[in-house]
């Protein structure tokens, strides 16, 4: 909400994350959510749906790189990608430096999310929309994956935190649907937001994950904006072996890939599945809790 030249952000309780706001670049109350757009002197351009921070330019690259980036050179040969959400369409910018996918499909609810977006992040999406592999289709994440005959190598829910519309893409549900329409060998990667405010969340996801995939876990990345620690970021798969591919393969697939990045490297890639304790913690108790 707006106080003054602030706008407040009060996802997590007891805690209240306030943002100077210089300008207010756009505001609106749309279908689904409250949309607004402001400029912040640290992180720039800021999108809150809901009260809720979604995306930064400050800080963008970093989220997108590694949801995007990780399954991807760990598949090794993705050449089919779904988004479910992602209506900034950050990420479908970073997947899409990868040449050898072939399509992406980015299915989002929101038809105005993704117009507002291309008109003001085109510093980082512009490339998205001049791209022939980018197919968009404006639908239910959910209901998309439970009855789709398309088939995925690659799926990367960019989905708000679990309230309002994003609640049902943590459902054990909507991971099913996920997983019917993945290929053999595919990798699912999940927003599980930031575990040393929202323990609750990750501990649900493994434990649904856990029940649909053979391999599931997580990963974590430090982004300025989403405050609270390392956010996790969950990784699933029915061949365990997605998360352990040895670093000179990760090198010479991202010397392949033939683009630069700011935040991940193979290094990055693969120190981010050693998790702090607390963090391993939550996911023992995923897989371990009925």
């Amino acid at each position: 909400m707006k106080n003054g030249l602030h706008f407040n952000e009060t996802l997590y309780p007891g805690v209240q994350v306030s943002y100077e706001c210089r300008d207010i670049l756009y505001q609106e109350r749309t279908e689904h959510q409250e949309l607004v757009l402001f400029e912040n002197p640290v992180f720039g351009k800021v999108l809150m749906l809901d009260n809720i921070t979604q995306v930064t330019t400050g800080d963008e690259f970093i989220y997108h790189e590694m949801m995007a980036h990780v399954p991807i050179l760990a598949h090794g040969n993705a050449e089919e990608v779904l988004i479910i959400g992602g209506g900034d369409c950050g990420m479908a910018e970073e997947a899409l430096k990868h040449q050898g996918v072939k399509r992406l499909t980015q299915v989002e609810i929101d038809a105005s999310v993704v117009e507002f977006s291309r008109e003001h992040f085109s510093e980082f999406n512009a490339p998205v929309f001049e791209d022939g592999r980018f197919d968009l289709a404006i639908a239910d994440g959910a209901r998309f994956v439970r009855e789709t005959d398309r088939r995925f190598d690659v799926v990367m829910i960019d989905s708000t935190d679990p309230e309002g519309p994003g609640a049902v893409l943590f459902t054990e549900e909507f991971y099913r649907g996920v997983h019917r329409c993945l290929k053999p060998g595919g990798v699912l990667v999940t927003q599980n937001g930031v575990p040393f405010l929202q323990r609750a969340e990750l501990v649900s996801s493994i434990r649904h994950l856990s029940k649909i995939y053979k391999d599931a876990t997580a990963y974590i990345a430090a982004i300025p904006t989403y405050f609270g620690g390392h956010m996790a970021l969950g990784f699933a798969s029915d061949d365990p072996n997605l998360r352990k591919v040895p670093l000179e393969t990760l090198k010479q697939r991202f010397e392949k890939a033939g683009f630069e990045t700011r935040y991940y490297t193979p290094e990055v890639h693969q120190a981010a599945f050693a998790l702090p304790k607390f963090i391993l913690d939550a996911v023992e108790e995923g897989l371990t809790t009925d």
